[in-house]
C-alpha cells in the first residue's frame, strides 16, 4: 500500500492527544510534511494554512468537523517540517498549487475538498479554478480566494520581489540565521500576528522551532517574508473565480483580513470578488473574531465549516450525484 501511494510515509506522533499521523510526501527538493486525521477511506479534505503559519493551525478545528472526513493538512514547501525550497527560488503562488498538485497526486485523490485560511484561501482557489475536476467543496477561511493587484502597481510590486532576493542572496548564512530563546520567539511571533492567542502561538511554534545551540530557531524559509512577484489582475482574478465548479463556502472575520492587511484601494477589488461568489450562489458568512478566529477559537467557525460539509460533500444526494458522474 506504501508503494502504490508514490512513496508517501505515515508516522504516528506522540506529541499529540489525538489519534494524528505525521505526513511525509517526497519531493524533487526535499519533502513536503503534514498531518492526517480520520478513517483511511473517509471522503478526503486538504486543508492549507496561511503565511507564514503551518498545519498546526488547523489543530483547534479539525477534531470539531465531521468525523467521516478524511483531513490532511500541510506544511506548504519553506513553512513548518517542510523542506525550503532551493537557493534562489522565489515562493509564489503558481509553485504552491503544485506542492498541492503533488500531495494529492501522491495520495492517489481523484476528489476532494480544500479548506483554506488566508494565503492557503488564495491557493485553494487557484488550484480549484485550473483542476475544477478535482475539487468538491472549497472552504475559504478569512481569505476571498484571490488576491487582485492594480495593474499600474504590477511593475513596482515585481521590481520590489527582485530585488528583495537579490539582497537577500547576499546575506551570508550567519545573518539569515537567529538564535531566540523560547519566550522571545513567542514574542516575536505574536508581534508580527497580533491575531494569535498566546495558547494559538504556542501551538504553531510546535511545527515552528527547530532545537539549535544556544536556543531555538524558527525553522520556516525566511524567502517566504519577499515581496511576491505573482500578481493578478482583478479582471483575471474573476475570469479564474468564474472556472471554480465547487461548492464555496467564505467565512469572513468581522475584525480579520479586511480590517489587517487590505489596502484602501483594494477594497473595491474584494468587493467585486464576494458579490461574483453570491452571484453564481455560493455562500459568504462573516463571524465574529479576528484573522486567526479559526484557531484562537474554533468552536464560532466549526459549525459553519461543519454544516457545509455535511450538505455538499456528505449528503446522500452528493453521494448519489458522484456515483451518476463515475458511470458516464
Amino acid at each position: 500500500m506504501m508503494q502504490a501511494l508514490k512513496g508517501v510515509r505515515y508516522f504516528t506522533s506522540s506529541t499529540v492527544k489525538q489519534a494524528v499521523s505525521e505526513l511525509s510526501v517526497p519531493v524533487p527538493w526535499g519533502e513536503i510534511r503534514g498531518k492526517v486525521w480520520g478513517p483511511d477511506h473517509g471522503r478526503p479534505v486538504l486543508c492549507v494554512h496561511g503565511w507564514s503559519d503551518n498545519c498546526g493551525t488547523f489543530n483547534t478545528l479539525i477534531p470539531l468537523l465531521p468525523k467521516e472526513c478524511r483531513y490532511v493538512a500541510v506544511d506548504l514547501a519553506g513553512h513548518g517540517r517542510s523542506s525550503h525550497r532551493p537557493a534562489g527560488v522565489f515562493y509564489q503562488f503558481p509553485s504552491y498549487v503544485m506542492d498541492v498538485l503533488r500531495v494529492v497526486d501522491a495520495l492517489q485523490w481523484k476528489k476532494f475538498s480544500i479548506v483554506g485560511h488566508s494565503m492557503g484561501g488564495n491557493v485553494a482557489g487557484l488550484f480549484s479554478a485550473l483542476y475544477p475536476e478535482m475539487v468538491d467543496a472549497v472552504v475559504l477561511l478569512d481569505s476571498y480566494g484571490f488576491l487582485p493587484t492594480s495593474q499600474n502597481e504590477m511593475c513596482e510590486v515585481m521590481r520590489q520581489g527582485f530585488d528583495e532576493m537579490l539582497q537577500y542572496d547576499k546575506k551570508t548564512e550567519e545573518e539569515k540565521k537567529r538564535v531566540y530563546t523560547y519566550e522571545k520567539a513567542v514574542e516575536r511571533l505574536r508581534a508580527a500576528n497580533p491575531s494569535l492567542s498566546e495558547q494559538s502561538a504556542h501551538i504553531l511554534l510546535e511545527r515552528g522551532l527547530v532545537q539549535v545551540e544556544g536556543g531555538v530557531e524558527f525553522c520556516r524559509d525566511f524567502r517566504v517574508n519577499l515581496k511576491s512577484i505573482s500578481r493578478i489582475s482583478l479582471e483575471q482574478s474573476l475570469e479564474m473565480q468564474s472556472r471554480i465548479n465547487a461548492s464555496v463556502l467564505i467565512v469572513l472575520a468581522d475584525n480579520g483580513f479586511d480590517k489587517i492587511f487590505i489596502e484602501p484601494e483594494q477594497r473595491k477589488f474584494i468587493s467585486a470578488l464576494l458579490q461574483a461568489y453570491k452571484d453564481k450562489n455560493h455562500t459568504v458568512v462573516t463571524v465574529p473574531g479576528d484573522h486567526h478566529i479559526h484557531l484562537n477559537d474554533p468552536k464560532v467557525v466549526a459549525p459553519v465549516v461543519s454544516g457545509f460539509l455535511r450538505a455538499h460533500v456528505l449528503s446522500p444526494s452528493h453521494n448519489l450525484r458522484d456515483e451518476q458522474t463515475s458511470k458516464l
